[in-house]
């Protein structure tokens, strides 16, 4: 991370997203989930980028729905922790602490919501 002032922007968005998807493929616990999935991954990265794009940018470019394409994967809390935890740790090391808070809450707060609507899905009620 160079000293300059941290933006988010297009070009750090598709950095942070292809930096940590590199990370989450050879990941123990996060990369056999992905492996069982994505084939082919200039397209899953291009939606991811969207995704966080409107998230973060507000550009409205994401079309999908996050919660029907996580709801059938094998994942459970630590998975959760884990992709947060790393994607928080990518944002810092390319962005430095800014980016870490700014895009690691966001994490935070996408990994709640999911986990809660996959819970949902299933007729589970999850007791924080």
């Amino acid at each position: 991370m160079s000293d300059e002032t941290f933006v988010i922007d297009e070009a750090f968005i598709d950095r942070l997203v292809r930096t940590f998807y590199a990370r989450a493929k050879t990941d123990p616990l996060l990369g056999p989930v992905f492996a069982a999935r994505i084939q082919d991954w200039e397209p899953h990265l291009k939606t991811i980028i969207d995704f966080w794009s409107g998230v973060m940018l507000k550009t409205g470019r994401y079309r999908g729905n996050p919660l029907a394409m996580h709801v059938d994967l094998p994942i459970r809390d630590e998975h959760f922790a884990r992709w947060i935890a790393l994607f928080t740790a990518t944002a810092e090391e390319l962005g430095g602490a800014e980016a870490a808070k700014a895009f690691g809450a966001r994490a935070q707060m996408i990994g709640e919501s999911l986990k809660l609507g996959i819970a949902a899905s299933k007729g589970v009620y999850r007791n924080r």
